[in-house]
């Protein structure tokens, strides 16, 4: 822990490198609990996580920290197009910094799609003894073809209406929010990304819950991390569940979590 990290208010900005990220913090600080720190998908924000953050804290006992990235929600702008290793850049340059700079003394990331990713990573490429277990939901290893028919047919409609309805999350950040995701993503060069590698370097455990009808991603997502992580993996497979499952399956969500904080 940083020796002068402040105590946060419940909701603001908090700087890391030339960026001010919006955040949400709900309950116990890190001198009272344990922390998790929620990492958004790849259109996400603070506000797009709903009232998850405030019901896994009021079922876990410990506290939540939610934020949003650079080109997301309210906080700081980005330059576009965005990098195509995008995902390892946060976890290798903004992630370190910001768990520092919230005083984050011991816990778990969560990490949902893009998060998710970007979590695996952190985990993989840091011994951070912090760190003390994973949890993934949705989360993406490799690109699919699902994937790319996915974000293509989103990337038909976001002038006709979607852009309507992620301004209410992103206001002046919506065109890095979308462009800087779906850009990335049907990039030619991207259909070869892939980060197994780092899944080889976590060594804390770890929960995978996906959706049995992920429109993003198939049960190799699941198998990859089940082939790659030296910890025990646990995996939550939810029926009449799409890509995100603390909307489509909040309470099954919330029960697979606190079993595995429990375990």
């Amino acid at each position: 822990m940083r020796a002068d990290a402040p105590a946060l208010a419940a909701e603001g900005l908090i700087r890391v490198g030339e960026a001010e990220l919006h955040y949400r913090w709900i309950g116990p600080g890190p001198e009272d609990a344990p922390t998790i720190v929620m990492l958004h998908e790849g259109l996400g924000a603070v506000t797009t996580w709903r009232d998850f953050p405030d019901r896994l804290a009021e079922a876990t006992g410990y506290g939540v920290f939610v934020y949003s990235r650079q080109g997301y929600g309210k906080s700081s702008p980005c330059a576009l197009p965005r990098p195509l290793d995008y995902m390892t850049r946060e976890a290798v340059d903004v992630v370190p910094p910001l768990l520092d700079a919230i005083g984050f003394r011991r816990g778990a990331l969560l990490g949902h799609s893009d998060g998710g990713s970007i979590a695996s990573v952190y985990c993989g490429r840091f011994d951070d003894a912090r760190v003390e277990k994973l949890i993934l939901l949705a989360p993406h290893f490799f690109n699919e073809d699902c994937c790319v028919a996915s974000i293509a047919e989103i990337n038909r409609i976001f002038e006709d209406g979607l852009r309507d309805k992620l301004e209410r999350h992103h206001g002046d950040n919506v065109d890095c929010a979308f462009r800087g995701w779906a850009d990335s993503w049907l990039h030619p060069d991207f259909l070869k990304w892939n980060i197994e590698a780092d899944l080889a370097g976590v060594s804390v455990p770890t929960l995978v819950v996906q959706g049995r009808d992920d429109e993003y991603g198939t049960i190799a997502q699941i198998e990859a991390v089940r082939r790659h992580v030296s910890a025990p993996v646990t995996v939550a497979h939810l029926e009449d569940c799409g890509h995100s499952p603390f909307r489509d399956r909040p309470d099954a969500t919330l029960d697979a979590i606190f079993a595995f904080l429990q375990s």
